[in-house]
């Protein structure tokens, strides 16, 4: 194969499965097969690509404790039936990893490394295994206590400080204390989400977007209610502090526990993969603050990459940002200064789901196609990730680049 000369990278295909809602239809398909069924369905969208030409497979997981086998990216490459030639790896940054993965995907693609990359992620939250401590020496005697790796801190090491290890509805509780954001506004934001990912499936914005999973009757992404209301939502008890105790946080304001997996099709410019490209990768961000602020970490994420991407907030017409927790979605849009009716205009994670190491892949593949529909020529998908860090990327269309 003929190397490419080094320059800029673009998103060439997109494809996801449906998102499930933890313990529903696809929990009894293991996380491997749920990231075969991505990759499967994002080479589909370029019959002409010979899979041999994949210079690497970069794939985000948050757990790697179970049926993800450590390396899940391999497993899916072998399971997709791609030729063993096609080298992969796991990343694990928690939330961010599959936006991870295709940002190193891009940086690959951008050196010159291979021509062509696929990148996503994969996570079954409901099939998350419980772990147990291993003892550093034979036949302890007391009892051992099995931990869930569905969600959050496990085995917690005794040397961090307390404020640091707060549960994620914990920390988002605090974030709505810091910037004065009501129960109404995040309930109103979390019912947003519903209307518009229903609207957007019904419109049919995912066809093309949404792929099936082998033997699973499951067409659509499984946690929308499109009959959600703010006054509804307000009848819900908090889950992290009681009424009395200012809770503000509850069961549908925030992301649910879900199942999925997403990927996207990475190559440089001028390859022939038998397609147009959608998107090129302009900017790149990643910060990092104080592990209990982590749901505030994308305000400078975005901010670094339209600053590697030459542009400001005014130049950008569309924005992903992956709705951990409507309070820290709030919090971000608020501190961007931006008009909320660009945000997450086809639904977010609130309603769609957030399966961990699936969602950057999500938010990227959906920015993409709305810069695609609509025109806009900027776009920033963001993701903020637990123990305080965050994400972003600028996507700019790759039909408006001249």
């Amino acid at each position: 194969m003929t190397r490419q000369t080094p320059g800029s990278a673009y998103l060439y295909a997109a494809a996801r499965t449906p998102f499930g809602r933890w313990g529903s239809a696809l929990a009894e398909v293991r996380p491997d097969d749920l990231a075969a069924a991505a990759l499967t369905g994002v080479l589909a969208k370029a019959p002409d690509l010979d899979p041999a030409r994949i210079g690497d497979v970069v794939w985000g997981n948050a757990n790697g404790a179970g049926e993800d086998n450590r390396n899940v990216g391999r497993m899916a490459v072998l399971l997709a039936g791609l030729p063993t030639s096609v080298p992969a790896t796991t990343v694990n940054r928690l939330c961010g990893s599959s936006l991870d993965a295709a940002m190193i995907a891009s940086r690959t693609v951008e050196s010159g490394d291979a021509d062509v990359v696929v990148a996503g992620g994969v996570e079954s939250m409901t099939r998350a295994p419980w772990v147990l401590p291993k003892p550093s020496r034979a036949f302890p005697a007391g009892n051992v206590t099995a931990v869930s790796t569905t969600l959050g801190w496990r085995l917690v090491n005794e040397r961090m400080p307390a404020e640091w290890t707060v549960s994620l509805g914990e920390a988002n509780e605090m974030l709505a204390e810091r910037f004065s954001i009501s129960r109404e506004r995040q309930d109103e934001f979390a019912a947003r989400s519903h209307h518009l990912a229903h609207a957007a499936w019904e419109a049919g914005f995912y066809d093309d977007l949404v792929v099936p999973v082998p033997g699973i009757d499951l067409t659509r992404d499984e946690g929308i209610r499109p009959g959600s209301t703010a006054q509804k939502l307000a009848g819900l008890s908090p889950s992290f502090r009681s009424v009395a105790e200012g809770g503000t946080i509850t069961a549908a304001n925030a992301s649910p526990l879900s199942d999925g997996a997403a990927a996207v099709l990475i190559a440089g410019e001028g390859v022939d993969v038998g397609l147009a490209p959608v998107a090129r990768i302009a900017g790149r961000g990643a910060h990092a603050l104080d592990p209990q602020d982590f749901g505030f970490a994308p305000v400078e994420a975005a901010d670094q990459a339209l600053a590697r991407a030459g542009i400001t907030w005014s130049d950008v017409g569309a924005v992903e940002l992956n709705e951990a927790f409507a309070v820290q979605s709030l919090a971000c849009v608020d501190a961007w200064r931006i008009d909320p009716e660009i945000v997450n205009t086809q639904g977010g994670a609130i309603a769609i789901g957030h399966p961990l190491g699936a969602s950057g892949a999500r938010i990227l593949a959906t920015l993409a196609h709305r810069l695609r529909e609509s025109g806009e020529r900027w776009g920033v998908a963001a993701i903020c990730i637990g123990v305080g860090q965050a994400l972003a990327v600028v996507l700019e269309n790759a039909g408006r680049s001249s």
